[in-house]
């Protein structure tokens, strides 16, 4: 059995860089024109080739997304961009509007085209037609159930890619036009305002919104893989380094586990405290096991605060010292947890903490700071290793 992919978001060339050092199959990426999200940093061609570079060297991908919707003003270059970025070397792209899979499998057959979520795929039969097409991939439609999908995947020849965690779409996945109505921002071309997520007051001055809970598929990643997913793909170009290194990490372990025949209910339980709690909103399956209901969405309000569990991120780690950035306040005394890009974890109290002129401190209280931190330990360390809270002292 060929082993399933983990693909993993990417806004730039620092968070590519961790996902995949902590465990990413491949990477999608936006450049600077023609994706969905035009407020991340993007990818220029230069940086794009620095991306497939560094990937290609760890036997890796780079997909690249390619997915607006299109109008007639944004058709002049996007043929020279296709072939720029072939150049750079970009493994896929991942596309919506139909007209660009003639072009690049007629120019390019060995680079893989792939069919973007936002074109809502839900069925066998439009998937039969994209195959005629040239697609090589579909990522399906998030409203899907389990039986639904495996009954394509029984049905289609070309790879499946479904989402396994992050945010989910109020509106069918490539089908909104909330923020084009509210704030002249038009989601489908790469400008989504996230109006789903305002919050709204009805007749009664009651507060109310239409925000969906976070996707966490990580409870089914086994079934998933049974019925022959080929790929799982997390959300967040635009999430933090801490996130990413965290969730992608976390997915590998239980990928790694199952294909191992180690996953067992208390591993599970660790996996999911993690997920649980790096992000700040809750989350459901959604659709994969039941029709989604009130459970799946916030309606009444939510709240969504920081947990500052993250501490800082590795530069490096000689003679016992932990040199890092520091990214929440943290003192001597707590105890903490260092997880590196090889999924080894490992948890000490803090003894002695030193500034950047080794100055002996007592608090870490300036984000983005270089700090240092006394740590008897035999387990390298590697950079882009990252730091988080356990308990703090005087809990």
């Amino acid at each position: 059995m060929k082993k399933i992919e983990l693909l993993s978001p990417a806004g730039d060339l620092e968070r590519l860089k961790v996902t995949l050092l902590y465990g990413a199959d491949a990477v999608y990426i936006g450049g600077e024109k023609y994706n969905l999200r035009a407020n991340a940093n993007n990818f220029n061609l230069e940086e794009i080739k620095e991306a497939c570079s560094f990937a290609h060297n760890l036997g890796k991908k780079v997909h690249l997304t390619l997915n607006i919707v299109f109008h007639n003003e944004d058709m002049s270059g996007v043929e020279e961009y296709i072939n720029d970025a072939v150049s750079a070397g970009i493994d896929a792209f991942i596309v919506s509007d139909p007209f660009i899979i003639n072009y690049i499998k007629s120019n390019f057959p060995r680079v893989e085209v792939h069919l973007s979520t936002q074109n809502s795929t839900s069925n066998y039969k439009a998937i039969e037609y994209f195959e005629h097409e040239g697609i090589d991939r579909v990522v399906l439609a998030r409203e899907l159930s389990k039986k639904q999908i495996k009954e394509i995947i029984d049905k289609v020849h070309c790879d499946i890619e479904v989402f396994i965690h992050g945010a989910m779409c109020t509106c069918f996945s490539g089908r909104c036009a909330l923020s084009n109505y509210v704030t002249n921002r038009d989601a489908n071309r790469g400008g989504c305002a996230q109006v789903c997520r305002f919050a709204f007051e009805n007749g009664n001055n009651k507060e109310f919104t239409m925000a969906l809970k976070d996707m966490n598929m990580a409870e089914y990643i086994g079934d998933l893989i049974e019925i022959g997913v080929r790929s799982l793909k997390v959300e967040g170009r635009m999430r933090s380094l801490y996130y990413l290194a965290t969730v992608i990490g976390t997915y590998r372990e239980i990928i790694d586990n199952y294909y191992a025949g180690t996953l067992d209910d208390d591993k599970m339980e660790v996996f999911q405290e993690r997920l649980d709690r790096v992000a700040n909103r809750e989350t459901s399956t959604h659709y994969f096991m039941k029709e989604a209901d009130y459970t799946d969405q916030y309606y009444s309000g939510r709240s969504e605060v920081s947990n500052q569990d993250y501490l800082g991120q590795v530069i490096s780690y000689e003679n016992n010292l932990l040199k890092f950035y520091e990214r929440n306040y943290f003192e001597v005394g707590d105890l903490v947890e260092v997880f590196t890009p090889q999924g080894i974890h490992f948890a000490f109290v803090v003894e002695e903490l030193f500034d950047e002129d080794m100055n002996k401190m007592d608090v870490a209280r300036h984000p983005d700071n270089i700090y240092y931190l006394k740590v008897d330990s035999d387990i390298q360390i590697p950079e882009y290793s990252m730091i988080k809270i356990v308990e703090r002292k005087n809990n």
